[in-house]
């Protein structure tokens, strides 16, 4: 294993730590219009109120990690996607400046006003990174030297839209799981009952999109017939987590629940980092114009610098952390000082 395959395996492990952190309260959001009253909605902002800041740290982290690792892949996906991530930036601000807000003023209007604020934020960063991936699988036209050649509708096509959509189903079964764990009561009970909708939307969307990308992405095609068995073995364990998920709540195991939704989107990450190495940007429709792991990276010396940093950084943001869920582990309580 050379520096650049293990450069790859830890800008993967950020990205995925994102999504399953990021990903439960971006789920809270798409979910937050479903509640009714005032309470149940200031519960749900305080169950991710203490840690939803945090877990975005991970999403600059990863960006830090690629920019360094893999410069030319940063300059080409960050400009190429300019107007979808600023798009993305745009939509997680706003939903921070909601969730700041909202309890600022006591009238209704406002805060439905800031409700809807939040929800949509949470949908269209959920869907917007769902489309950034897709294109990462299906490819986006690059010349001979890398540069993007399209522009923002040519990355809104039928198959990241679709990703889109299967990242959203995502996010809200893992909020919704996230949101059953951090509640009680009668509210508990009806997040319970939400779960017979989030996770099979989930799944059938996951299945449609497993099934389709061999078929409608040729490249992928080849590789997936190339490395069956440990595609297969992801598949299936992300499969199995997802399963698992409405047997813990049935037994009232919130937290072995939320362990299975975050074991699927980590095979579901390995399921995807595995179908593209060594590539990163696939080109289409000239495929040898892609960034992989080699031509888009920095030097060796480079890399063997940051790994150092590496070892020392990714302990720290882990431990940091795990303090912060430590620390306000727990059921929501609503208190004079909550949101």
């Amino acid at each position: 294993m050379d520096l650049n395959t293990i450069w790859f395996i830890l800008v993967g492990v950020l990205f995925t730590g994102y999504a399953m952190l990021d990903g439960f309260d971006l789920g809270v959001g798409s979910l937050h219009l479903f509640t009714k009253g005032d309470k149940e909605r200031r519960t749900l902002l305080n169950a991710i109120g203490p840690v939803w800041d945090g877990n975005e740290v991970w999403l600059v982290t990863g960006g830090g990690a690629l920019f360094a690792a893999f410069p030319e892949v940063y300059a080409t996906v960050f400009s190429g996607f300019y107007d979808a991530f600023m798009l993305l930036l745009f939509a997680l601000i706003f939903r921070a400046v909601a969730i700041e807000f909202r309890s600022k003023q006591p009238m209704r209007w406002w805060r439905n006003m800031w409700d809807i604020g939040f929800a949509l934020g949470s949908v269209l960063a959920a869907i917007l990174i769902g489309v950034a991936m897709g294109n990462i699988v299906w490819g986006i036209p690059l010349d001979h030297n890398h540069e993007y050649t399209g522009n923002f509708l040519t990355l809104l096509h039928p198959y990241s839209l679709f990703l889109g959509v299967t990242t959203l189903a995502l996010f809200a079964m893992h909020g919704n799981i996230y949101l059953i764990m951090k509640t009680e009561g009668e509210l508990q009970a009806k997040l319970r009952r939400w779960v017979k909708f989030t996770i099979p939307a989930f799944i059938i969307c996951f299945l449609l999109f497993g099934i389709s990308t061999p078929w409608v992405c040729p490249h992928i095609h080849d590789v997936a017939l190339d490395r069956f068995v440990p595609l297969g073995i992801t598949f299936t364990i992300a499969l199995l987590c997802v399963f698992n998920i409405p047997r813990e709540v049935h037994k009232g195991r919130e937290f072995r629940a939320f362990l299975s939704s975050c074991g699927a989107m980590l095979f579901l990450m390995a399921t995807f980092a595995i179908s593209v190495y060594p590539n990163m940007v696939f080109s289409t429709p000239y495929i040898q114009n892609s960034l992989n792991i080699y031509n888009g990276s920095s030097t060796d010396k480079t890399l063997g610098f940051m790994l150092i940093v590496a070892i020392i950084g990714v302990p720290i943001v882990i431990t940091y952390t795990a303090c912060v869920y430590y620390i306000f582990r727990g059921k929501v309580e609503l208190t004079d000082e909550s949101y």
